[in-house]
This record gives C-alpha cells, sequence and structure tokens, in this order.
C-alpha cells in the first residue's frame, strides 16, 4: 500500500475512534446522573423523566457509534477499496460527454451512499423514535418524504452540478465562478426555501391565536424586526419534539413555531423563546454566519483547486482516474473528515451567539419566562441535562442545559 493510502487510512481511523471515544464520554455522564435530577431541573422534571432522556440519548449514541462504524466502512469501500473506481467504470459505458459523464457519476455516488445509509434513518424514526414516543411519522409519509427529497435533490443539483463542472473544465480561475455561483444559489435558497420548498414537506398556518399574535406583534415593534408572517408549522405531524425558528430573508422572511411548541409553552415563555431568537438577528449572528461560511467557501475551492489536478491526490484516496468529478468526490469526503478535529471552534462561538441572544431576551422579557420555557423543551425533547463536558465541546451548538440555566439567572 502506498505512504499516501496509509496516511488516508490512518486519517479515517483516527477520526472514527475520536467519534466512538466521544460518545463513550457521553453514555459515561448521562450514567453517572442517571439515579438524580440535577438541583435546578428537580422542582420541573420527574426522575422518571430524567431517566427516560437518560436512556433515550444513550440509545441513539450507541446506534450512532454502530452508523459511525459502518459509514467508516462504506468510505474505505468508495475510496481505498475501489468503490468509485467501480462507478466510474460502470457509467463509462454509457459513452456520454466528459461533462455529463461527470454529473453521472457524482449523481450515481450520492444516491448510492444515501440508500445505503437508509437503514439508519428507519431504523432511528421508526425504532428509537417509535420506543420513546416521539414518532408521529407514518410508514407512507416517511417513503413520500424520501420521493419527494429525492426529486428535488434531482431537479435542483442536476443543473447546478451542470455549471459547477462547466465552469471547472472550461475557466482558468473557475474556484472564483463557482464561489460566486455557490453565493448566489445559497442567497436564492434562502428566499425560496419558505415559499416554495418548505410548503412541500409541512403545512404552514397563520397564528391563529389572536392574544399570542397581538403579543408578538408587539414584541417584534420592541426589538424593531419585521418579518412577513407567524406561522405555525404542523411539526406534530411526524415527531412530538417541539422549536421554533426564522427562516428566509429580505421579503420573504418569517418566523415559524412548531404546533408541540405552541402546545406546550405558555404565552410568557413562547415570548421569551422568541425574544431569543430575535436576539439572533438583532445582534447581527445570522448574517455573521452567512459571512464566515462564504468566506470559508472561497478558501476551500482555492485549495481544490491546487489538488484538483495532482495526481498523488487521487491515488492516495485509492482513485486512478484523474478528472474533475472524482476529484470533487473526494475532496467532500477529505473535508468531511479533517472538519471533524474542528467542530469544538465552530461550537464555541456558536454557543457564545447562543448566551448573547439569551442576555438580549432577558432585557425584553423577564429571565424566568426563557429559563421555564427551556427547562420544558428540555424535558419534552428529552435533552440531556448532565453531558459530558468534552462531548459538548466537539458537538454542542448550544452551551449544555445547567450553565446556560446559571447564565440567564445571572442576568
Amino acid at each position: 500500500m502506498h505512504t499516501l493510502n496509509l496516511l488516508f487510512l490512518g486519517l479515517v481511523i483516527v477520526v472514527l475512534l475520536l467519534k466512538l471515544y466521544l460518545n463513550q464520554r457521553q453514555i459515561g455522564a448521562i450514567n453517572n446522573h442517571y439515579t438524580q435530577v440535577p438541583v435546578k431541573f428537580a422542582a420541573s422534571i420527574t426522575l422518571e423523566q430524567h431517566q427516560k432522556a437518560a436512556k433515550y440519548n444513550i440509545n441513539k449514541l450507541k446506534v450512532d457509534n454502530v452508523q459511525n462504524i459502518y459509514a467508516t466502512i462504506l468510505l474505505l469501500g468508495f475510496t481505498l477499496g475501489g468503490g468509485i473506481n467501480l462507478i466510474n467504470n460502470l457509467c463509462a459505458k454509457l459513452n456520454a460527454t466528459a461533462l455529463t459523464y461527470g454529473v453521472i457519476v457524482i449523481a450515481a455516488f450520492t444516491l448510492i451512499n444515501a440508500v445505503l445509509n437508509l437503514p439508519f434513518s428507519f431504523y432511528d424514526t421508526f425504532k428509537v423514535e417509535q420506543k420513546y414516543g416521539f414518532n408521529n411519522t407514518t410508514l407512507k409519509l416517511f417513503i413520500v418524504d424520501l420521493i419527494k427529497s429525492t426529486c428535488l435533490m434531482l431537479l435542483i443539483g442536476i443543473p447546478l452540478l451542470y455549471l459547477i463542472l462547466y465552469l471547472i473544465m472550461s475557466v482558468t480561475t473557475w474556484w472564483l465562478w463557482v464561489w460566486l455561483v455557490f453565493v448566489i444559489f445559497n442567497l436564492t435558497i434562502m428566499v425560496i426555501y419558505p415559499l416554495f420548498i418548505a410548503p412541500l414537506f409541512n403545512k404552514f398556518s397563520p397564528l391563529e391565536d389572536e392574544n399570542l399574535n397581538q403579543r408578538i406583534n408587539h414584541l417584534l415593534e420592541r426589538c424593531g424586526f419585521k418579518a412577513k408572517g407567524v406561522f405555525v408549522m404542523d411539526g406534530s405531524r411526524r415527531s412530538s419534539h417541539g422549536n421554533a425558528y426564522f427562516t428566509g430573508i429580505g421579503k420573504s422572511k418569517r418566523i415559524v413555531f412548531f404546533d408541540t411548541l405552541i402546545k406546550n409553552l405558555a404565552v410568557d415563555e413562547i415570548e421569551a423563546v422568541l425574544a431569543h431568537e430575535l436576539g439572533h438577528f438583532k445582534k447581527k449572528h445570522i448574517l455573521r454566519k452567512i459571512i464566515i461560511a462564504f468566506a470559508l467557501n472561497l478558501v476551500v475551492l482555492y485549495l481544490l483547486s491546487l489538488l484538483i489536478t495532482q495526481p498523488l491526490f487521487y491515488n492516495g484516496l485509492g482513485v486512478n482516474t484523474v478528472n474533475v468529478h472524482n476529484g470533487l468526490i473526494l475532496f467532500t469526503i477529505l473535508i468531511g473528515l479533517v472538519g471533524v478535529p474542528l467542530k469544538p471552534l465552530s461550537a464555541y462561538f456558536s454557543r457564545k451567539d447562543e448566551f448573547e441572544a439569551d442576555s438580549f431576551a432577558a432585557q425584553y422579557k423577564h429571565k424566568d419566562f426563557l429559563i421555564s420555557g427551556l427547562v420544558k423543551l428540555y424535558r419534552d425533547n428529552a435533552a440531556t441535562l448532565t453531558p459530558d463536558s468534552l462531548y459538548a465541546t466537539f458537538y454542542y451548538s448550544h452551551p449544555p442545559a445547567t450553565i446556560r440555566i446559571e447564565h440567564l439567572e445571572a442576568q
């Protein structure tokens, strides 16, 4: 085996071991606090609810361990095992043009990978989520969602792939032009997603509770925020988990509450959760994340331009043929591996933003309402109240429950 093959194999194994190690630490932390509800939550969450959440999260972590091992075997099968070479050889029999050939190979790789990982999605929905009372998805809905997602991916992805491959094959400074396409594409998706894509999967209804509607509009006015409407999404159609989010930009910007959240939280708590989300906009967290994402993508595309013509890059990952579509596939795989050790950096800044949004919310709604609303969300979503610190450093985009509550109490 070539030295570069060994280096790649070593990277894959190290990333897998890191994931398994972090999951095991998380399981240990949950087990260590299994018999007692943390003091700050003892008045709102029963021991039975706490232990149900512990079992639920441990179950998901154990499934994640199996999935990580399985995904690693698949990755090695596609690369060093010759899977990508095989896909290339099979697609070459179609005698398509170089551009179409590249699109077909990438599409085939993506679809094969998705199909091979489908059993885990099915198991999570109909075994784990079902076991703990969270799943409301029927088999029919699962299949319909899968068909819609696949059609949407092909409808949007195929033309985009054609354009990207054409630019790489035809333009010297293609990385800059592809980046511009990426920026335009993502901004366009941000506009059309809430208007045309999301309604394909969920029903969005105007908020009917007049009292809540008035109070939300009053809060929006006080915060100086303009939106095109407040909508309730039928999240309970698929799951009993609750959430709220902002979506869209410009005139398509809207506020969305899951119907489960509306049902389980008091009006003051809903206002407090909304004030937190408004904090992200007022503190320009979302704008900053978009700008950083675009800047990082420019750097990544430039790095790709340095590797995409290098035979050693392909040979090191077990692929025989140097071409644009193979380069894109392999670079995506490599970025996914390298990105795992860098997760703490992005997670740190995300948690920092959450603290700032909480502080903003406390200025417009009493902190006790946000605290009680968060506790209910932790309880109803069976969130882990006692995570491992290192696991949280890697994976938690929000501060751990106890730390977040303590931060709010200090406001």
